[in-house]
């Protein structure tokens, strides 16, 4: 699998990152690793999970995905090999709470815990914190970057105003500034990211992963009817099979017809070849599911099937 620089981290990375947020909720420790191994025996080293991941279950308290994540890099010996991301933002805790200086100080000992690493490839701001002043946030992230804790920094869920603005204030004080971007994006949501936000991370050499890049699960081809939206993920996907999904899987199956390969891997291909994307972030509940996402980092599309499944849903 070619790897790609993401964006000016010069860190290398496969061009699909792995979602980590179903470790502990909808995959067990046992089921996890099998997914890990999975991955990485394809060639997959770029894993994304969050402080906060997943303390919407019942009896969790977040860190349950980094700490499942941690275990499986000890165990495997893998961590030299794997570019981790995790994000802060989202989960309150010490230090308070969103994006300020001591509780993302805080936060990243605590993820540093339970990942068993001394570094942190990629640190996401989870989500832009209006509370607090860009300067405080990226002082924190900056002094987290000059003690060797943490490799890069990434903006998530920023608007093209605040992400420049983020960058300019970086510049100004010398500061590490954001060169990893995770937007939601994926062919049947695309307003979020294409546009200003597009083009701002081309300018700027940011490496962009976006999240969502199956919708769900609902570009898969699982849920065609609204007979077939069950599950953890029922509540998301209803809106695709009630809006303009049946237009994206059509698209999808005449691509498939024509390849050979999955509705996964082809919708993960088109997004891994849209401008300014390095690695769509797709997630596995069972080791089976990997072999498709694999596929979407190594498919070809011709430029036609690229245009027609781009012209699919607009």
């Amino acid at each position: 699998m070619k790897q790609r620089t993401l964006g000016a981290s010069r860190l290398s990375v496969a061009p699909i990152m792995l979602g980590g947020n179903v470790f502990g909720w909808t995959a067990d420790e046992k089921t996890s690793f099998a997914v890990l191994d999975a991955f990485a025996e394809g060639g997959g080293n770029f894993i994304d999970t969050a402080d906060v991941y997943s303390a919407w279950v019942s009896g969790h308290h977040g860190g349950e995905s980094e700490t499942l994540i941690g275990k499986w890099l000890k165990t495997r010996g893998k961590r030299d090999q794997t570019v981790i991301a995790t994000k802060v933002g989202m989960l309150e805790g010490e230090g308070g709470k969103g994006l300020k200086a001591s509780r993302i100080a805080a936060a990243c000992e605590a993820s540093l815990k339970c990942l068993q690493t001394d570094v942190i490839d990629v640190y996401f701001a989870h989500k832009d914190d209006p509370e607090t002043p860009l300067e405080e946030t990226l002082a924190a992230f900056n002094a987290l970057v000059k003690a060797g804790k943490v490799r890069a920094i990434g903006a998530s869920n920023y608007s093209p105003t605040r992400l420049a603005e983020a960058l300019a204030i970086s510049d100004r004080n010398g500061w590490a500034r954001f060169t990893v971007l995770q937007p939601q994006y994926n062919l049947l949501k695309r307003d979020d990211y294409e546009g200003a936000l597009q083009q701002l991370a081309i300018d700027e050499a940011i490496g962009v992963v976006p999240y969502y890049g199956l919708a769900s699960g609902y570009l898969s081809g699982k849920y065609r009817t609204a007979a077939d939206v069950t599950g953890a993920r029922a509540g998301a996907v209803k809106k695709w099979v009630e809006g303009k999904g049946p237009s994206a899987l059509a698209a999808l199956d005449a691509v498939a017809a024509e390849t050979g390969a999955r509705l996964a891997a082809i919708a993960l291909a088109w997004l891994r070849e849209q401008p300014g994307i390095t690695a769509p972030i797709a997630s596995a509940s069972r080791p089976e599911q990997v072999a498709d996402l694999i596929a979407g980092a190594t498919l070809s599309l011709t430029p036609d099937q690229l245009s027609r499944l781009t012209a699919a849903v607009r």
